[in-house]
């Protein structure tokens, strides 16, 4: 996690030093997803082995480029799909390469096709119930988009721009996202169906480095989100848990001095 939190530091010239009145929180970059399983270090040597992530400090974290992915003990995996976080995205400059090598290791949820307009698409389960996107989007490789599923994708795509900022735009210019550095945050309707909240699913939260935790937290609660975990320190780390109107769970963090 120093790592992340190291290289997002180069970007706090940018940040203001108070939040402007209704103005969204200062986010400096995306920083993580947790994933829940039995056991951490088998699944991140599986994420390195199979999906091609690069080791972290320990076993059971693993990186994509800047973005982190740390898993954490879960003695009761519940699969991703159902879930308001669906599903997590990853790009390859070769996807029918990639899936043939997935073929043994992984549920194949949806082989390779063409999505006329986008790239080529596909759809995995990892051993643990966690729901891949697997895409060939030579324009962003690695890492590249979290997909909400919410009964109003308008709307809490219009939260998070509030809430945390980000580039409003379309995905190749056709799908409504927010765009924070490289990754994409993207939503799609659960139709009838209400989806279970993050925290107690394969993906359980979302995450972005802030300048200020407290200052951070303090802002969003005034505006009534919903604070899960107060503002705590690690070893070097602060850090707090949020959740958003649809049981998104959200994770606060900063590298303190």
């Amino acid at each position: 996690m120093k790592n992340m939190l190291a290289a997002g530091a180069c970007l706090l010239a940018f940040a203001t030093t108070a939040f402007a009145e209704g103005a969204a929180v200062q986010t400096l970059a995306f920083h993580n997803v947790h994933i829940r399983v039995p056991d951490p270090a088998k699944a991140g040597e599986w994420y390195v082995k199979y999906l091609g992530a690069t080791a972290g400090r320990a076993p059971q974290i693993v990186y994509f480029g800047k973005i982190l992915i740390e898993f954490v003990k879960t003695d009761d995996p519940k699969p991703s799909a159902g879930s308001v976080i669906d599903h997590i995205g990853l790009s390859y400059a070769d996807l029918d390469a990639k899936m043939k090598d997935l073929a043994a290791a992984a549920k194949v949820i949806a082989p390779p096709k063409d999505a006329p307009g986008l790239f080529k698409v596909g759809f995995i389960e990892d051993p643990w119930g966690t729901k891949i996107e697997v895409v060939q989007d030579a324009e962003l490789l690695g890492f590249h988009h979290v997909h909400l599923r919410v009964p109003d994708p308008a709307a809490t795509l219009k939260w998070y721009e509030g809430m945390f900022g980000g580039e409003r735009s379309k995905l190749k210019g056709r799908i409504d996202g927010l765009k924070y550095g490289d990754v994409w945050l993207l939503a799609a309707s659960s139709g009838a169906e209400t989806p279970a909240p993050s925290g107690d699913r394969a993906i359980f939260n979302i995450a972005w480095l802030v300048k200020n935790v407290d200052d951070a937290v303090s802002v969003l609660k005034g505006r009534g989100v919903k604070t899960v975990v107060e503002p705590r320190s690690i070893n070097t780390v602060r850090y707090a848990f949020l959740e958003d109107p649809n049981g998104v769970r959200i994770e606060l963090i900063h590298q303190m001095q």
